[in-house]
């Protein structure tokens, strides 16, 4: 049986089909040519439109199937990976009615306080392990308290990867892990967050009905296998947000394993079988992919909004011909960039930072000595301490991390990115030659009953090297991180 399995993300959409035996990749695409465009139609807004999913998930799909027709016979289960926290609203009819509000939009943060001070702060850590915050509820009451010819009309609201199989099977469903990043899951009532929805004023009927993480989500229609080119009928079996994917596609499922990722964002996520959350909303706690009623394994998170999109930024706007390029200027330049600092947080509210906006900047700039090159280096310097500073914050929660493991993709393809970040927290970073649309395709595995236990499942999975810290460098690194941080303090508190 081959397995496909479908990365949503917010620059990419990337398919992959693995002969489930074999574990290898037998077809793979990813498009647009180049990044989907984030709308941005006021300051800190962000926002993409469902349609466009669709159609470039289902056009891929059908590239894949017309250049080998065997794939359509032969792909038995769907697996959806998917970016998190956005909004899709649809009405009665399944029309999408408007552009979805997606993960990096700092619209909702009023709205977010103001659904925690009527629940209870205190309530809302100890029964979601989070705050409202800025995520997909607080989103929806953005919509209630400013489109109200929008709101009325809503049937549904869903996760961006329940929206795409909603356009699969024709069904409008979710699931516990996706309601947890939502913050839509009442871990001690082990159901949906009614007393949330009710501080809100939103019907708790808008909530899709709840299908498995694994396991049978719906069949494709005639229609829809017809745009994708596959068969009527192939089961959805599998959908999870991109971070707790990332994590099942590098085998983080136990306790104690960490991954990380560092595509538009950077996260590091680490699975835990205590129930941990952050009164301050600084780390988030979600349902992980094996998270079950009687065992209530979740994924701790730490985002940092500004990574592969800053150094995507810096690409386009000085014009280099590629990401190599860049990564090779950046390594003729030592450590701590001849006195530049980038602070890489430009993309909208910062958990971190308890939802504060401060902007990317650049601090100390010598106009006569400082190049593109620094500019490159400072760049992924400024990355790799915002992580560390984040790591910072998850130790004092409890979260032990001896070694991390990441897809060899990304910034993780950067041999100076990676060495930095191992370096500087001297930690082990494994790679792995895999990535989030690889991912769902094993999961969708597990979800068909292909695979007759979890480890069959990650067959073919290759770890291709293991990054230690060079020791020699460590003092450097810790006194340019040190520098980093005292502008890092010197920022926030102008911003309070």
């Amino acid at each position: 049986m081959y397995l496909l399995g479908i990365d949503l993300g917010s620059s990419f959409i990337k398919l992959s089909v693995l002969d489930g035996y074999s574990g290898k990749v037998v077809a793979k695409t990813q498009v647009p040519d180049r990044e989907m465009d984030i709308l941005s139609p006021q300051p800190h807004w962000a926002e993409q439109n469902p349609d466009t999913w669709w159609n470039l998930v289902a056009g891929a799909c059908r590239n894949l199937t017309d250049q080998d027709s065997t794939l359509s016979k032969r792909i038995g289960a769907i697996g959806i990976s998917y970016q998190m926290h956005g909004l899709v609203t649809i009405d009665k009819m399944g029309r999408v009615l408007r552009p979805s509000i997606i993960w990096c939009d700092s619209r909702a943060i009023k709205q977010g306080e103001s659904i925690s001070l009527k629940a209870g702060s205190d309530h809302c850590t100890e029964r979601t392990l989070n705050q409202p915050g800025n995520f997909t509820l607080s989103k929806l009451a953005w919509i209630k308290q400013n489109e109200p010819e929008i709101y009325p009309q809503i049937y549904k609201m869903c996760l961006p990867g329940d929206f795409i199989a909603y356009r699969m099977t024709g069904e409008i469903k979710t699931t516990i892990s996706g309601l947890s990043e939502g913050i839509l899951w009442d871990f001690k009532k082990r159901n949906v967050a009614r007393f949330l929805l009710d501080a809100a004023d939103v019907p708790a009927d808008m909530i899709p009905e709840i299908v498995p993480t694994w396991g049978l989500q719906g069949n494709l229609t005639r229609a829809s296998a017809v745009q994708m080119g596959l068969k009527p009928g192939t089961p959805i079996t599998y959908r999870a947000g991109d971070q707790p994917n990332n994590a099942f596609s590098l085998r983080v499922l136990q306790p104690g394993e960490i991954a990380a990722t560092a595509g538009t964002s950077g996260v590091i996520y680490a699975v835990s079988d205590v129930l941990i959350g952050d009164p301050r909303n600084r780390i988030n706690s979600f349902a992980h992919v094996n998270y079950r009623k009687d065992n209530q394994l979740t994924g701790i998170l730490l985002c940092i909004n500004g990574t592969g999109i800053l150094y995507r930024w810096l690409k386009e706007n000085t014009k280099a011909s590629s990401y190599r390029k860049m990564n090779d200027l950046a390594n003729s330049i030592p450590m701590g960039s001849d006195g530049l600092l980038f602070l890489p947080f430009g993309n909208g509210a910062e958990r971190l930072f308890e939802n504060q906006i401060l902007g990317a900047s650049l601090v100390d700039l010598n106009l006569t000595r400082h190049t593109h090159a620094h500019l490159y280096r400072a760049a992924q310097e400024g990355i790799v301490f915002a992580i560390c500073y984040g790591l910072e914050l998850m130790s004092e929660l409890g979260i032990n991390i001896n070694v991390i493991r990441a897809g060899h993709a990304n910034l993780f393809s950067s041999d100076l990115f990676t060495q930095m970040l191992s370096t500087t927290m001297g930690v082990p970073i494994e790679l792995y030659n895999t990535d989030g649309s690889q991912g769902a395709a094993r999961a969708a595995g597990i979800g068909v009953s292909y695979y007759s236990d979890e480890a069959e499942a990650f067959t073919g999975l290759e770890k291709i090297a293991i990054v230690e810290p060079f020791q020699s460098a460590r003092d450097t690194c810790e006194q340019s991180y040190a520098n980093w941080k005292n502008h890092l303090k010197h920022t926030l508190n102008k911003v309070i």
